[in-house]
């Protein structure tokens, strides 16, 4: 396959901001394909296009962090090197996003509804107003017990499909795209009309405002699905390779434990961004 040469886990540790490329280029090529052959289907075949093209990487991954888990001994020294996986795998998302909230942007509005037709109907089910305190303590628990069923698929998906939880980032990734890209249509028109076509700086604000809004709490909450879903395959992996029953089986089920109260903590501290200080902010 192309785009299985085009890097390895090694070579993504090394150089993790590349991933920023590769992921780009993955929702790209998936959001062309998308389009063109699957015309009525595309929102759903994007996202699984997209995550075809990261399976090898995302596999390759699983087997590279579960081997640390059996040569290392200190948890310490596991979460370390765990950490590097997790940061490239981050920028591979970033560069989804980006591609994602691209496409959303740019393309005629009649193509974007039908390209992203199904994130759209998934953002406008989520959109409430909230006002006072009780509210936002409600819905505080509803946005922590959701991300907590999103990381629990990501355990599942992980432990038995392996690549199951890159399919729940993806399509992440294809509605935080669409979220931002709406948010950049909106307020780029509003300026439009306000300013009369105006300044390349007003375009540039908007599209670094809808960044940083939506990547203040969706920093951590990424990662802790990340962090999730390496948990699961790792598990997956050692299963495959007959460790189940082993010391070395322990090992690897205490770093998962661990691995899993991380993502557990990154949710709950994402959950309280997005509710309390994003609507501050923005």
């Amino acid at each position: 396959m192309v785009l299985e040469a085009l890097t390895n886990p090694f070579r993504a540790e090394a150089r993790p901001w590349t991933l920023l490329v590769h992921g780009f280029l993955y929702a790209s090529i998936a959001a062309v394909l998308s389009v063109w052959i699957f015309a009525d289907y595309a929102s759903l075949v994007m996202v699984f296009l997209a995550t075809i093209a990261g399976i090898p990487l995302f596999y390759g991954t699983m087997r590279v962090e579960e081997e640390k888990d059996v040569l290392l001994d200190s948890e310490a020294s596991m979460l370390k090197e765990h950490s590097r996986a997790i940061t490239f795998c981050f920028f591979l998302f970033l560069g989804m996003v980006i591609a994602f909230t691209l496409w959303y942007t740019v393309l005629p509005a009649d193509m974007a509804s039908a390209l992203f037709n199904v994130q759209s109907q998934t953002i406008a089910g989520l959109n409430q107003e909230v006002t006072g305190q009780f509210a936002r303590f409600n819905l505080f628990s509803k946005i922590f017990l959701n991300n907590i069923k999103v990381l629990v698929f990501c355990i599942l998906f992980s432990f038995i499909y392996g690549m199951g939880a890159l399919f729940i980032l993806t399509w992440n990734a294809s509605v935080i795209g669409v979220a931002a890209g709406n948010f950049i249509r909106t307020n780029v028109a509003t300026y439009a009309s306000t300013l009369g076509l105006a300044k390349f700086s007003a375009y540039l604000y908007v599209v670094s405002l809808s960044f940083v809004r939506y990547f203040i709490h969706g920093v951590p909450e990424i990662l802790a699905y990340f962090v999730a879903g390496l948990s699961g395959g790792i598990v997956s992996v050692a299963i495959i390779k007959h460790d189940f029953g082993t010391k070395h089986f322990e090992k690897i089920i205490l770093d998962a434990s661990d691995l899993l109260l991380i993502a557990i903590g990154l949710l709950f501290v994402a959950a309280i961004i997005e509710v309390y200080v994003t609507p501050a902010l923005f």
